[in-house]
């Protein structure tokens, strides 16, 4: 049985605990009933500071998007343009930031293969003119802490493609960029006070979950 997320008063009669069983009021403790109350009162206050927290975030970003399109429109660039920003207020005591983060990820199967070719290409095709590539492919095939390839390494690999001109080394090549996948950006905005040294004290907001 599924616990209902609602606050249990004493005029329920009964309370109900995380295994569903329903215990007279009269057996809950003193201190139970104020770590009910309590703990409501904290949720509904955090709820509400979320809610309001996101409600901001959107409106920086809007905010955010109206300077860099009226920046880009005094610079005469018409062009729609991605990509980290930063601005100030007219005095530069007041500092925004905007760092969009384009994560890479790889299709399982298609990475493995590409790393297969790779393999092939090592075993048969290693010659004194691109032996420097062998480290740099081992690397970035080993896998991180978290069980995943650093993807940087990997895309790193297909620079060499014209150096090492290689049929194998392409193909391998080919099915890097065939394994790429791209979720969806996401931004983030960090908003900054200049200190009397001259620096910038960030505002924590920790929009970063949100």
């Amino acid at each position: 049985m599924k616990t209902e997320t609602i606050q249990q008063k004493a005029k329920d009669g009964l309370w109900v605990d995380e295994s569903g069983v329903q215990i007279p009021y009269s057996r809950i403790t003193t201190a139970e009933r104020l770590m009910e109350r309590h703990s409501w009162k904290i949720l509904k206050g955090a709820l509400d500071i979320n809610k309001r927290l996101a409600d901001f975030k959107d409106q920086i970003r809007e905010l955010c998007q109206e300077a860099h399109d009226a920046f880009m429109k005094e610079q005469n660039i018409a062009r729609e343009t991605k990509g980290n920003f930063s601005w100030f207020n007219f005095n530069r005591t007041i500092k925004i930031e905007i760092n969009v983060n384009e994560p890479i990820q790889f299709d399982d199967m298609t990475i493995t293969a590409a790393k297969a070719k790779f393999d092939e290409f090592l075993d048969e095709n290693i010659t004194s003119k691109n032996e420097f590539v062998k480290a740099m492919i081992i690397d970035a095939f080993e896998t991180q802490r978290n069980g995943q390839l650093d993807t940087k390494a990997v895309m790193k690999i297909t620079r060499y493609e014209k150096r090492i001109d290689d049929a194998k080394f392409s193909a391998a090549v080919d099915l890097i960029n065939s394994a790429i996948r791209r979720p969806k950006s996401k931004s983030y905005f960090r908003v900054s006070v200049r200190n009397e040294e001259g620096g910038y004290d960030n505002v924590d907001l920790n929009f970063s979950s949100i």
